[in-house]
């Protein structure tokens, strides 16, 4: 059975993170910029990998721009490629954009 984090929007450092346990946190840094929050990186510790943490950190991200009616632009190439695979995230991109060019 797959475990399920809080997210948490750390300001100080601009990112979105999970508390993983033990000090342990899995997050994905974000620079806000003019035309949307650029996704730069995201990072889940080596102990935790291949546990679907990834994916759940990017959904619940992704799901609090949505629910903020915030855009969007990827550039870790772990969100890219989510994106490719779930496009109905791709609402959240700018208007004209095109994560294919990526």
């Amino acid at each position: 059975m797959e475990k399920h984090y809080t997210l948490i929007h750390d300001t100080v450092n601009d990112r979105y993170a999970f508390d993983l346990g033990n000090g342990a946190r899995a997050f994905i840094d974000y620079v806000p910029s003019p035309q949307g929050y650029r996704l730069t990186h995201t990072e889940v510790p080596p102990a935790f990998e291949g546990q679907g943490i990834a994916r759940q950190l990017v959904e619940a991200t992704l799901g609090e721009f949505r629910r903020r009616g915030e855009r969007i632009i990827p550039q870790c190439s772990y969100i890219i490629h989510f994106i490719r695979r779930h496009p109905e995230w791709a609402s959240l991109l700018p208007d004209g954009y095109r994560i294919e060019a990526l």
